[in-house]
């Protein structure tokens, strides 16, 4: 809540009927496009450590090289820039990736909404929550784990919609199966254009599904597409550029990411690790790595279209040595998390990582404190766009319902964490101090009935009664309470307006292209 809201919020005392009414809302008017962070980063290590392993990057773009897969143009964009290319492997020398990155990729940007109000800045000391991504399957309360199908894509969207706590609207919530996998992509798009106005993920998928997205957009956009200031396309898709780690990009990603790029899009290059499998078994290792094969994709992109906006991605979890099953909540993947926004920061550029990640099967304890030691690294080392907010489970292969509400709850909590300490006049509350004086209680002092609606985050899920009252309520635990929210807020969901026109016309555009597609499921 802003300031003018609270000191609106204020004006009178609430009693009675009002006061339960201000009780159950008081966080429903809280909604900002974004985090402004107001606490400082926190940095394990200094700027010797952080020199070390940008040589160290440069070191593997220098001499070992990235490969670029079954794309001749993008080998001939390296080699005219001043690479050294040899079949597919691309060998640049020491410090030109960072110096055509520093040069022309934006700082920040924006991405904008089809409503205004839900535009955000991505970079600098912002934090934009999304939803979790590409998850095969889902999981409720009511009928366990199964492959997830389009309904469950839509109320996802719907359920990100309706979070306060989230900024976007994220990708591909989870992968509807029920869809042919040559159209589906038209489907998922659709769905964040038609059922939510915060921002969105473009398909990646293939570069004619790149492209669709573009098209879908401008529709979508119409006259608000184009920036009448530079006559370039304003950035309203942001979408995932995998590197297939250890240094390799394929054909598929290299593609979706030049169609983005080339249309003013954004993009986020992010190597996909699971260290010990797909990087060393080491932090500072797995960390050289991921810049140097992010440098080379974020190169790309400024290669293409110099000043396209993307974002410096890391997606490091660690590997169980004992049985190879990926591992979350662990400290290594914090740590290289703390260290690659802190070099994103001296690259100049913005940041992605972190989320609720885990490896639980369930909404259980094992899914809450791993979630909760990758949510508070994320939000601790400046992240600036967070994939995976709400919804983790099993290492990604699931979506969880109740999982979604748990985890919105928790990004809900980081909001406060991030604005840090009030220092105004009433965040000091020495009146209140004066007031109360020694050996009474502040439970009725005015600076308490003031400020009682929002001075302290209101969890819609956590249960702080009594054991007799929790017990005379059916002893509900977090899951099922959590399973009793996600239902009602699907069942109070309101779309938010679209233009008729524009959906006709995207519609329009959807059927056509589907028609010239096969039958077959490819």
């Amino acid at each position: 809540m802003d300031e003018q809201q609270g000191l609106a919020s204020r004006s009178r005392r609430p009693s009675g009927r009002d006061a339960k009414r201000a009780a159950r809302t008081a966080r429903s008017h809280a909604f900002v496009p974004f985090i402004t962070r107001k606490i400082p980063y926190y940095e394990v290590l200094g700027a010797e450590g952080l020199e070390l392993l940008e040589h160290n990057a440069d070191t593997i773009l220098q001499e070992i090289g990235i490969e670029f897969r079954d794309d001749p143009e993008s080998l001939q964009l390296f080699k005219d820039a001043g690479a050294d290319v040899t079949g597919e492997r691309v060998r640049f020398p020491r410090g030109m990736c960072r110096s055509m990155v520093m040069r022309s990729a934006p700082k920040e940007f924006v991405q904008y909404a089809r409503n205004p109000a839900r535009n955000v800045v991505i970079g600098g000391g912002r934090t934009v929550f999304a939803p979790a991504y590409g998850s095969p399957f889902v999981r409720n309360l009511d009928e366990g784990r199964r492959y997830a199908r389009i309904e469950d894509f839509q109320n996802f969207v719907k359920l990100a919609y309706m979070a306060n706590s989230l900024h976007h609207s994220g990708g591909t919530i989870c992968e509807p199966v029920d869809l042919p996998v040559n159209k589906r992509h038209f489907d998922m798009v659709y769905s964040h254009m038609k059922l939510s106005d915060k921002p969105y993920m473009g398909s990646v998928t293939h570069p004619d599904r790149a492209r669709d997205t573009v098209e879908m957009t401008k529709i979508l956009f119409g006259d608000n597409y184009l920036d009448p200031a530079t006559g370039k396309p304003k950035t309203c898709v942001i979408s995932l550029i995998n590197a297939n780690s250890p240094l390799t990009f394929d054909s598929t990603m290299l593609g979706a990411l030049k169609t983005y790029a080339r249309a003013n899009q954004a993009t986020i290059v992010t190597p996909f690790i699971l260290a010990g499998a797909m990087s060393p078994v080491t932090v500072a290792g797995t960390v050289a790595q991921t810049l140097a094969e992010a440098l080379a994709g974020m190169t790309l992109t400024q290669l293409v279209n110099p000043g396209a906006p993307v974002v410096l991605g890391s997606f490091a979890s660690s590997l169980s040595m004992q049985s190879g099953a990926p591992t979350f909540g662990s400290p290594e993947p914090a740590l290289v998390l703390y260290t690659m926004a802190a070099l994103a920061r001296r690259l100049g550029v913005p940041f992605r990582s972190g989320g609720a990640l885990c490896a639980a099967k369930i909404a259980d304890a094992q899914a809450a404190y791993e979630s909760a030691n990758t949510l508070l690294p994320t939000c601790l080392a400046g992240v600036n766009f967070v994939l995976h907010t709400t919804g983790w489970l099993e290492g990604g292969l699931a979506m969880g319902y109740e999982k979604f509400v748990m985890d919105a709850d928790q990004a809900g909590m980081m909001h406060t964490l991030l604005e840090g300490v009030d220092l105004s006049e009433n965040g000091q509350a020495m009146d209140a101090i004066r007031e109360v004086g020694p050996g009474k209680h502040f439970l009725g002092c005015a600076h308490t009935q003031a400020n009682f609606e929002t001075a302290f985050y209101r969890s819609p899920l956590a249960d702080n009664n009594s054991y007799e009252q929790w017990q005379a309520e059916g002893s509900a635990d977090m899951a099922q309470r959590a399973n009793k929210l996600w239902k009602k807020q699907l069942a109070e969901y309101e779309a938010p307006q679209l233009d008729p026109a524009a959906d006709e016309a995207l519609l329009d555009y959807m059927n056509r292209r589907k028609a010239s597609f096969p039958d077959s499921n490819v």
